[in-house]
């Protein structure tokens, strides 16, 4: 699903991201784990087409970013850093305005609002002004408008920042719900957060890639 080469993003001379290179399978669920400044939101941003490269490629279920951004666009599902809410709409009218931008029929979007509540566990608040919502209750109309057209890659920028112990809990349940619907990739600072929830996880440090594995296999590395 994703194949990424030698891949660098400089802003100035200074490099947010270089050299980095993995690949990820159709269908798994993997962790970006690092600091703040590991370079983690510029790699999904050039991912998602926000930021081009530097250098280097990267495809996304075979098409290259920067040839077709727009193919790949229709592919990916992104929940970034700082969900893109409207606060003055209700949850439902939000998430079906998202699906017809997404191109959704418009015969099947209420459908696809319905099913993105439920599995986001929003149902209850469908008529309720998004504004008027907890953080947490954000945190999930974010990923309900990034999977409300069922997107083959679902790219989540650090879903759970800013939760409490238990919205910490309740994203991950939700989360793992998602296995096997789609490619994931998660980013966090934090490995208590995704280590529960993916297969693999990718460690950066200093926009380089400096480990990979699940996290028994990082810790007998470092012992």
């Amino acid at each position: 699903m994703i194949e990424a080469h030698q891949l660098a993003k400089y802003f100035g001379a200074r490099a947010a991201v270089r050299d980095l290179s993995f690949a990820i399978t159709t269908g798994e669920v993997v962790g970006l784990l690092g600091l703040n400044g590991a370079g983690k939101t510029t790699t999904l941003r050039m991912l998602s087409c926000l930021l081009l490269p530097t250098s280097g490629t990267v495809r996304v279920d075979g098409i290259d970013v920067t040839a077709d951004s727009y193919a790949v666009r229709r592919k990916i599902g992104y929940l970034p850093d700082v969900p893109p809410l409207y606060p003055e709409m209700t949850v439902g009218a939000y998430l079906t305005f998202d699906a017809r931008l997404r191109q959704v029929p418009r015969r099947e979007a209420a459908a696809r609002v319905a099913e993105a509540e439920d599995k986001t566990a929003l149902r209850a608040m469908h008529g309720e002004l998004i504004g008027e919502l907890s953080h947490g209750y954000r945190q999930r109309v974010g990923l309900a408008q990034a999977i409300v057209h069922k997107p083959a890659l679902l790219i989540l920028d650090e879903p759970a920042a800013g939760l409490d112990p238990a919205q910490v809990m309740e994203m991950r349940s939700l989360l793992r719900g998602l296995r096997g619907e789609h490619t994931v990739i998660i980013s966090s600072h934090f490995l208590s957060e995704i280590s529960q929830t993916c297969d693999r996880l990718l460690v950066l440090h200093g926009g380089e890639l400096v480990g990979q594995g699940s996290e028994a296999e990082l810790a007998a590395t470092m012992a």
